[in-house]
C-alpha cells in the first residue's frame, strides 16, 4: 500500500487548495478512503470519509461546508477540496485507508 499525498502549502486566510493522494498498491476503487489532519501540538483530527462509490459519509463540523471530498477511481486518485481556509486549518493533512495512511502534506494558513 503506498498513499502519497501533495497539493499542500502556504496560504492566505479565506484561500483555497485541493489537496490530492495518489494511491498504489491495493484495490483503490472499493476501499473506502478518508482524510486526516493534525494540526501541531495536537491529536490527529478525522476531517472528511467517502465511499468507494463517490459518496461523502461525514465532514468534521470546523469544515463542513468549506471542504469537498471527491475521487476519481480511474485514477487512483483521493482529493479534497479545501476553501475559504482558517488559521485553525494549520495542520499535517494524511490520507488513509482503514489501516494505512500516507506521510502527509503540510497546510499552513497565514496571513
Amino acid at each position: 500500500v503506498q498513499l502519497v499525498e501533495s497539493g499542500g502549502g502556504l496560504v492566505q486566510p479565506g484561500g483555497s487548495l485541493r489537496l490530492t493522494c495518489a494511491a498504489s498498491g491495493f484495490d483503490f476503487a472499493n476501499v473506502y478512503m478518508k482524510w486526516g489532519r493534525q494540526p501541531p501540538g495536537k491529536g490527529l483530527e478525522w476531517v472528511s470519509g467517502i465511499y468507494s462509490d463517490g459518496r461523502p459519509t461525514f465532514y468534521a463540523p470546523s469544515v463542513k461546508g468549506r471542504f469537498t471530498i471527491s475521487r476519481d477511481n480511474a485514477k487512483n486518485t483521493l482529493y479534497l477540496q479545501m476553501n475559504n481556509l482558517r488559521t485553525d486549518d494549520t495542520a499535517q493533512y494524511y490520507c488513509a485507508t482503514a489501516t494505512e495512511r500516507g506521510q502527509g502534506t503540510q497546510v499552513t494558513v497565514s496571513a
